[in-house]
């Protein structure tokens, strides 16, 4: 034999969905964007062309909305567990089910200190994010947080490190940290848990870390951030964190007769550092 199929998914990404939640004196707005896919018994569509173990990917997009009708009423996490059990209960070709889901950040406009009942602003970029795996009568719940853009103008330095004679960085003990910060955390248990209240709780721990951390590099940052959330919070069994450098270079005023006292910045897209790493238990 020439060849063999080895790991092999397929499944429905990008699936869109808004849902407004109704209340009688208030609306609530999700938006969230699902992937879906599906390993099993897929060979001989590969193999021969047989479609006969194969749910059509149209058919998961629209499961999504139909089942948000009644499921999609509370955290990202819960929907994703009743998508996941949906679809490998009822297709035993299916060995394993990932929902990986997006929810984009909407917060209800206020005036005058009052909330408005049905009008909303977007949250800029952040995402609540939630990966489910779902094999067997084994589950995994994740949740975590995308392109959290945070910076801090003080407490932050980066000095003793190597130099060679290509090195032309700048010693400093006190510069911009600006991360787009990408954060994912295990749950220890797939059990019934207030999704929603873990999220928000270990949200505020990472910022109230990040800003009150005397960082000496960012490498230095994230595992204060890691550890501080597996102290705090015994659901949490592993928690991994992405933090890019958005570099902030002072600009050099001194060629116009100017002194620059941590002012003035070049704020810098590209090239950027990037730091990762993942905590677990221990």
């Amino acid at each position: 034999m020439i060849s063999r199929l080895d790991t092999n998914a397929y499944g429905k990404n990008a699936i869109n969905l808004s849902k407004v939640i109704r209340h009688p004196d208030r609306h609530e707005i999700r938006q969230i964007s699902v992937d879906i896919a599906l390993q099993g018994d897929f060979d001989e569509v590969h193999t021969l062309g047989d479609n006969t173990k194969v749910l059509p990917t149209d058919t998961m997009k629209n499961t999504v909305y139909v089942l948000a009708k009644d499921h999609f009423t509370g955290s990202v996490e819960s929907f994703g567990l009743v998508l996941a059990d949906h679809f490998l209960s009822r297709n035993p070709q299916v060995h394993a089910v990932t929902i990986e889901l997006n929810e984009f950040c909407w917060s209800r406009m206020v005036f005058d200190g009052q909330p408005h009942p049905h009008s909303f602003i977007h949250g800029g970029s952040e995402k609540h994010s939630a990966l489910i795996t779902m094999k067997g009568e084994g589950r995994q719940v994740a949740a975590g947080i995308r392109d959290l853009l945070l910076l801090k103008t003080t407490d932050s330095g980066f000095e003793n490190y190597i130099k060679d004679e290509y090195t032309t960085l700048k010693e400093t003990d006190d510069r911009i940290f600006s991360t787009q910060c990408e954060v994912s955390w295990k749950y220890g248990t797939a059990a019934a848990m207030d999704f929603d209240r873990l999220y928000a709780d270990i949200r505020i721990n990472l910022l109230q870390t990040f800003a009150m951390h005397k960082s000496l590099s960012v490498q230095h940052t994230l595992y204060a951030m890691g550890e501080n959330v597996l102290a705090a919070f015994e659901a949490v069994t592993e928690i991994s964190l992405k933090m890019p450098n958005k570099h902030h270079i002072p600009f050099n005023l001194g060629l116009f007769g100017m002194e620059n006292r941590n002012e003035i910045f070049i704020a810098t897209d590209e090239p950027y550092g990037y730091i990762t790493g993942t905590l677990v238990r221990g």
